[in-house]
């Protein structure tokens, strides 16, 4: 993680932010501090260079990225040559996420529907020409690979939620409580957060959703004493009228260790229409 260097481009879509990645010019605000890229670089020189949406780039931030791709250099603001020959750069980007997600009038499949290797390949040309519409040949040209996401399934979904549960449940372990999560509960967060944010542009909206419905009403009932004496909270979801809902249950359990560890959810802390 360390030698991780993520950088979201959404801040560089403006010509006068473009200068930060190299440093600010003599006599500015900053100019002490080094590039938000380079510095980082020149300090970490072995690194893996993550841009996140770089879509949203400023164009001037593409012709930096030629440069280092084609002689892998950068000159900052100090005027130090900075090495990035021993650096691994990596773009993410949403270009034609939109129409493969939803399918059009080019007779896509979904991302959830591409399975097999065909569809697979069908698919990778279409966002091909997707990014062809998007990007210079010469940025293009100078890339070694591009990978192709499918759209997640429902079981990687749910260990994404695993993983942001586990982050609270490693916290209310120094509380010495546990949570035991049912799968219909897990199954819940995952409907709310594609119900409010959708996932067709990746797995974000969970972690509102861990948020909004364990972590923010968890608080809650921690700070009212709901689980005096108890060192288990079972999480399950609760139809009211129409509605879902998930709910703390907490008890005392001698030998809690051997609970199954599967985290949180939270307390009347959302929901949604039953489905029939």
């Amino acid at each position: 993680e360390d030698s991780l260097i993520q950088l979201d481009m959404s801040e560089y879509m403006e010509k006068h932010n473009v200068s930060r990645l190299v440093g600010a010019p003599p006599g500015y605000v900053g100019y002490e501090e080094g590039g938000q890229l380079t510095e980082k670089i020149r300090r970490r020189p072995y690194a893996v260079v993550l841009l996140d949406e770089i879509e949203k780039a400023h164009p001037d931030v593409f012709n930096m990225l030629l440069q280092i791709m084609e002689e892998g250099h950068l000159t900052d603001s100090f005027g130090r040559t900075v090495d990035f020959k021993n650096v691994i750069l990596i773009m993410t980007t949403n270009a034609g996420a939109n129409k493969m997600a939803h399918g059009g009038s080019m007779g896509l499949h979904t991302l959830r529907e591409a399975d097999d290797s065909r569809s697979y390949d069908e698919m990778k040309t279409h966002l091909m020409h997707e990014l062809q519409k998007q990007f210079k040949p010469e940025f293009l040209g100078r890339l070694d690979e591009v990978v192709v996401f499918r759209k997640l399934t429902r079981n990687e979904l749910m260990e994404i939620v695993d993983i942001e549960l586990n982050k609270v449940y490693e916290r209310l372990q120094e509380k010495g409580l546990k949570m035991v999560l049912s799968d219909e509960a897990r199954g819940f967060i995952i409907d709310r957060g594609e119900a409010d944010d959708g996932l067709d542009y990746g797995a974000r909206p969970l972690r509102r959703s861990v948020e909004r419905f364990i972590e923010d009403p968890l608080s809650e009932e921690l700070l009212r004493g709901s689980f005096e004496g108890k060192n288990v909270i079972r999480v399950n979801v609760k139809e009211v009228g129409d509605q879902k809902q998930l709910i703390f249950d907490g008890e005392f359990v001698e030998d809690a260790a051997k609970e199954k560890e599967a985290e949180v959810v939270g307390v009347g802390s959302g929901d949604e229409p039953s489905k029939e």
